[in-house]
C-alpha cells in the first residue's frame, strides 16, 4: 500500500497532479481544495488512496490526511463514487464539510453537482456521527465571504454557472481571488477562475 508520495511537481491540472518520485511519474487524482495547496510549489508531498479495479488502477491524491479521511468517509456512503466525492472535497475545505455534516446543512451539499436530494441526506444521516471522531474543527462555509465584494461575486459565480461550472467550486474560486484582489472587475475575476476551474 502507497501511504503517500513526495517528490517534484511535474505537471498540475484541477483535476490531476503529476510527481516525479525517483524517475518515476506518479499521477494523481486531486481535487480543487488540494490543488489550490500544491499550486506553485516544486516539490511536494501528497497523501495516497489507491484504488485497483479489473479494469482500472488509479491513484488519488491529497494534501492533508484529514481532507484523505473525509473522501473515504464519503465513499463509504451508498451511491458516493470517488468523483463524487472528489466533487463534494472540491466545493468545500474539510472543516466547510464537517461543518456542513454535523449541522445538516443538505442545502450546501445540493449545491453541489451530481448531488440530490436523497444523496445529500444519505452522506448527513451516514457520517454525521463518523465525522466527529475525525481530528477536523469545523468553520461556517460562509465565513470568508464577509469581507469581499458580494455584488462582485454573484455577478462572476452567476457568469461562471451559467457557463456549465457548478455553483461552490465556482464561488470557492471567486472569494478566494476577490480576498487576494478586492477591487478586480468582474471580467477579471471570471477570466482567472477560469483557468483555475
Amino acid at each position: 500500500m502507497i501511504e503517500y508520495v513526495r517528490g517534484t511537481l511535474e505537471e498540475l491540472t484541477p483535476a490531476m497532479a503529476v510527481v516525479d518520485c525517483g524517475g518515476v511519474g506518479y499521477g494523481l487524482n486531486i481535487s480543487l481544495g488540494t490543488f489550490s495547496a500544491i499550486q506553485g510549489r516544486k516539490e511536494v508531498k501528497l497523501f495516497v488512496y489507491e484504488v485497483i479495479r479489473e479494469d482500472a488502477y488509479m491513484l488519488w491524491g491529497f494534501a492533508t490526511k484529514s481532507e484523505r479521511e473525509l473522501f473515504l468517509q464519503l465513499t463509504s456512503v451508498s451511491g458516493i463514487g470517488a468523483a463524487m466525492a472528489r466533487m463534494i472535497l472540491s466545493a468545500f475545505t474539510p472543516a466547510e464539510l464537517v461543518e456542513v455534516i454535523s449541522t445538516g446543512n443538505d442545502r450546501a451539499l445540493k449545491s453541489v453537482k451530481g448531488i440530490g436530494p436523497k444523496a445529500a441526506q444519505r452522506v448527513i444521516v451516514d457520517l454525521r456521527d463518523k465525522i466527529l471522531g475525525l481530528d477536523i474543527a469545523p468553520t461556517s462555509p460562509q465565513g470568508t465571504t464577509a469581507s469581499v465584494n458580494s455584488e462582485v461575486q454573484q455577478e462572476a459565480v452567476a457568469a461562471l454557472t451559467m457557463l456549465g461550472f457548478s455553483p461552490a467550486p465556482s464561488n470557492k474560486v471567486v472569494v478566494k481571488l476577490l480576498t487576494e484582489e478586492p477591487d478586480l472587475p468582474v471580467e477579471q475575476i471570471i477570466k482567472r477562475a477560469l483557468k483555475l476551474l
